[in-house]
């Protein structure tokens, strides 16, 4: 069953024919809780057996007590007491197997789900953020959703139907002590079964498949309608969201129908088939009674046996036909579990000095492949910055500028050469010394549905290393969004609504600022994570980590000229390159591209304060 331990687990995909998988996905279910399915098959067993008790006692009693007692026999009529003991005994042991078999089968069911769910949300927390980007929102909440929903739903009737076979043993064993003839008759129906599940396995496959994958891709588009809610509403899109989803959801609709309609055929024929065994049974059954070889209560036991039986072999039904389901799911499942991350973890500690950390990227470059050939995001960069200092990435558009800065926090490892800090290669770093270390601040700043305090600092009160209250509040000050969580009716306590909805998104920045530094990181990339900031409050955010005690090495890419205009010196990149680097009057005076970004920063400044200004006011009113 899936895991969370490392990447040297054994694969969790599946190998081999159908029948092959099926049997290994049963198989790594009992291993993973081997108590509780040891108890729910046994006890199923019990019933079986019950069952077949059932009808030995009623084929008993109507030879031995019923029919003598009806012929004036007084000690048959003496015995009926017994008799009916011994099937309220029988009676009660069934009714009591059926309860512990229903608690111990559905704890198993949930505990498979849970290990499901965990392994997956782990894994998804493991692979690096190049992995997310290729795979689509909605395909990530449906492989954690209704994929671990259809991968776990064999087990629900699984110990059912193993218990069953003790009681179709026990009553094989049991007809053919009776008669040969009687037992073939009976037990025919059984290959039927298995060539029935071929059938249903060829046409059932590719339907649930398609089921699975259409469930993905409603999941996908419901998610970007509701992440766009903005621009939906105010550019009065509704329509045409609505017309995406109703057709994903006729697609998906079309293709449960394509299911229903093979499992309306597959069900039927299991329900029928014990009771073609039946009358084959009550046939076979009265030539051999009229020919004196067997007696009235066998085949009244045999054909009652049947009846019994019939339930449960409708439970392998119920297998057989969620088999399908459970190995489109979980194939869906272990391709996320056998994802291998580009970012393999280090294993070399990495224990800071008490300020900043010194930053080197030696012969940088990174590439990556695109329809139209590999494309170097970042080329051959070769950067030294000391620890403590606070180093302005500006360029173009497109320069590379995210590229850059993301390699120094280790979202992406480099194709060449390597980023150190404190002399130390990012790959070969623990990454709990890394991300305890290294803070990354992205523009947009997301906010979770929690209290302020739970937004800063990730944790619950109480958990081992959570950041004090005190420790909180500093970060607040330090990000100059203190005064407006004093402002909030709860203080650290307050709610903030989903995404932040109730900040705008200048505070929302703030509170992600906020949310890097009470970790008293060593280095903190900041790419354009000031955008939405009053330049007033920039300068005082800027000025404050350069003041504050084991100040950090800060790495910023900025969009306007009162944020590069606060940094120690400037790196100009374009084209992935390293075009010059110096202070911001030096870099003026010999770089005629720094110039031109210069006066357009200028103008972009403007630009942003203006669009800035606008989102507030529209967020302020889409809140109400």
């Amino acid at each position: 069953m899936p895991s969370s331990a490392p990447s040297s687990r054994r694969p969790a995909t599946l190998q081999g024919s159908s029948a092959a998988r099926g049997a290994r996905l049963v198989g790594r279910a009992l291993r993973a809780h081997p108590w509780v399915y040891t108890a729910a098959i046994s006890i199923s067993a019990v019933f079986g057996v019950a069952t077949v008790a059932v009808s030995r006692v009623l084929g008993w009693a109507t030879d031995e007590v019923v029919v003598p007692a009806l012929d004036g026999d007084e000690a048959a009529r003496d015995r009926i007491w017994l008799a009916g003991l011994i099937v309220v005994a029988v009676a009660v042991t069934l009714a009591v197997s059926v309860a512990l078999r229903r608690v111990f089968a559905g704890l198993g069911f949930a505990l498979l789900q849970e290990d499901h769910r965990l392994a997956v949300t782990r894994q998804y927390l493991r692979l690096p953020l190049s992995w997310h980007r290729r795979h689509p929102a909605g395909q990530l909440l449906s492989n954690a959703g209704s994929d671990v929903e259809a991968s776990t739903s064999v087990f629900n009737p699984l110990p059912f139907a193993l218990g069953v076979l003790a009681m179709i043993l026990v009553a094989a064993v049991q007809l053919f002590r009776t008669d040969v003839y009687l037992a073939i008759a009976a037990l025919a129906a059984l290959p039927l079964t298995l060539v029935a599940n071929v059938v249903f396995q060829k046409h059932m496959s590719p339907a649930i498949t398609r089921a699975q994958q259409l469930r993905a891709e409603v999941a996908d588009v419901a998610h970007e309608s509701f992440e766009a809610a903005v621009l939906v509403k105010s550019l009065g899109t509704e329509a045409r969201e609505e017309e995406r989803f109703t057709a994903k959801a006729a697609e998906l609709a079309a293709a449960n129908v394509r299911v229903g309609t093979v499992r309306a055929f597959f069900d039927p024929v299991i329900d029928l088939l014990p009771s073609i065994g039946t009358l084959a049974v009550l046939v076979v059954g009265t030539s051999r009674v009229l020919h004196g070889d067997i007696d009235t209560g066998d085949v009244v036991a045999a054909a009652y046996l049947l009846t019994l039986l019939a339930f449960p072999v409708r439970a392998f039904g119920w297998v057989l036909g969620e088999m399908p389901r459970a190995l489109v799911g979980y194939a869906r499942v272990s391709r996320v579990l056998d994802a291998r991350a580009d970012l393999p973890p280090g294993d070399q500690p990495w224990r800071p000095a008490a300020s900043g950390a010194r930053v080197e990227l030696d012969g940088v470059t990174r590439t990556v492949a695109t329809p139209q050939g590999d494309l170097d995001l970042v080329r051959d960069v070769h950067l030294d910055i000391a620890a403590g200092r606070t180093v302005a990435i500006v360029g173009s558009t497109g320069a590379g500028k995210t590229s850059l800065v993301g390699l120094v926090a280790r979202l992406a490892d480099p194709s060449a050469g390597a980023v150190r800090v404190d002399g130390l290669d990012l790959r070969d770093v623990v990454p709990a010394d890394l991300s305890a270390n290294v803070a990354f601040v992205a523009q947009q700043a997301f906010v979770f549905e929690d209290t302020v305090r739970g937004n800063v600092a990730l944790a619950d009160p109480g958990d081992p290393g959570a950041a004090s209250d005190d420790e909180v509040w500093d970060a607040l000050r330090l990000a100059r969004v203190d005064d407006v969580v004093h402002a909030l009716p709860d203080g650290l306590d307050s709610p903030l609504g989903e995404r932040g909805a109730n900040l705008s998104g200048g505070q929302r920045q703030r509170l992600a600022l906020a949310r890097a530094l009470v970790r008293r990181p060593k280095v903190l990339v900041l790419d354009d994570a000031t955008s939405a900031v009053d330049p007033r409050i920039e300068q005082a955010i800027l000025t404050g980590l350069r003041g504050a005690s084991g100040s950090p090495t800060v790495l910023l890419v900025a969009y306007r000229m009162s944020s590069v205009l606060l940094a120690d010196e400037v790196v100009h990149v374009e084209g992935g390159r390293v075009v010059d680097r110096g202070t911001h009057t030096e870099l003026l005076a010999r770089d005629p591209g720094y110039r031109e970004l210069a006066t357009a920063y200028e103008q972009e400044t403007e630009r942003r304060r203006s669009e800035a200004a606008d989102e507030d006011v529209l967020e302020i009113e889409v809140a109400r």
